[in-house]
């Protein structure tokens, strides 16, 4: 379901490589709510001989407090600063040409700090660029991968910009990471089942920002999950998933079902559409209407499990060619 890699990624991934030897800093675009799930482990490998500035786009989408420990962690990496910011506000933008040249360093006098924006698809990358730019250069739109091509832009400060597709990874082996980027629509919604991730999603939500679902849909209460008793035998005869209800500790369906029955999704005779509660949940909880909020801290990230080579490992060792600095 959540395994997608079409051929313009494919090739994006190429073009990262070949355009790295010539660039000095590269930007990694991240949704502020999902800050670990959003960053993709390849670009990590393509970029590890590089300086990273880390933005978290859609601060304004964000929890404060959780957007300020997502930035003192990226700021405790090596060669790695991290700014948070609302890319349509210019003034928070003014910072990063300037943080470019601090992670540069030495840069000849007679060019300008290369810098190369990158990040998967419906992050903001587009949006930042057009807003460093101060004017509509990068497409936009709401939908994944609008960008197909690596697009070259200069901004003030002295800085150049190469924009590229956004890129997912193969496959997203973290299935909580999974649906939360189907959550905030990193991936395309005609590629996720909505009904399922909005399930997961309620029961996160409940366990993370009670108050905020409550006072949205005006729910009396937060079901707690009840395991089925027949899940361990259906899980037997498929591959083995986390129960990610049973990690949240609330049902996702029940909650779910609340939300269509307020929401115009109860039917004649009583039935309830969980489509149209999921549409409901999914939409706002893009929108920002359910308040501010970040679907998982720094303590969330798992730990790599002993002797498993990583995606960015992987990514570092096909092509090393390109990481090379310039």
């Amino acid at each position: 379901m959540l395994g997608w890699y079409p051929g313009h990624m494919n090739k994006a991934r190429r073009q990262i490589q070949e355009a790295l030897p010539e660039i000095d800093v590269a930007i990694e675009v991240l949704d502020a709510r999902l800050p670990y799930s959003s960053a993709n482990p390849m670009l990590a490998g393509l970029t590890r001989h590089k300086p990273v500035l880390k933005i978290l786009s859609r601060a304004d989408l964000a929890d404060p407090q959780r957007t300020r420990e997502w930035v003192a962690h990226f700021d405790s990496l090596p060669d790695t600063r991290a700014l948070a910011v609302t890319t349509t506000n210019a003034r928070e933008l003014k910072r990063i040409p300037k943080l470019c040249h601090e992670l540069a360093g030495q840069v000849r006098a007679d060019r300008d700090v290369r810098v190369m924006v990158m990040g998967i698809p419906n992050v903001g990358k587009s949006t930042l660029i057009n807003g460093l730019a101060g004017k509509a250069i990068a497409k936009t739109g709401n939908e994944p991968a609008v960008t197909k091509r690596q697009q070259k832009v200069r901004i003030a400060g002295r800085v150049a910009l190469i924009d590229t597709p956004g890129v997912l990874w193969p496959k997203i082996e973290d299935q909580a990471s999974a649906y939360r980027l189907a959550a905030t629509g990193a991936i395309r919604d005609t590629a996720i089942d909505y009904v399922d991730v909005a399930v997961v999603t309620a029961a996160e939500l409940a366990r993370r920002y009670p108050e905020a679902l409550r006072a949205r849909y005006k729910l009396s209460e937060l079901p707690p999950y009840a395991p089925n008793p027949q899940a361990e035998q259906v899980e037997a005869d498929g591959p083995q998933r986390i129960d990610l209800l049973a990690v949240a500790g609330f049902d996702g369906h029940a909650i779910l079902t609340e939300i269509a029955s307020r929401r115009g999704g109860l039917r004649p005779g009583g039935e309830v559409d969980l489509h149209r509660g999921a549409e409901v949940l999914l939409h706002e909880l893009r929108d920002g209407k359910l308040g501010p909020l970040t679907l998982e801290t720094p303590a969330d990230i798992p730990a790599p499990a002993e002797g498993e080579d990583t995606a960015a490992e992987a990514a570092n060792n096909d092509g090393g060619g390109a990481h090379n600095s310039a």
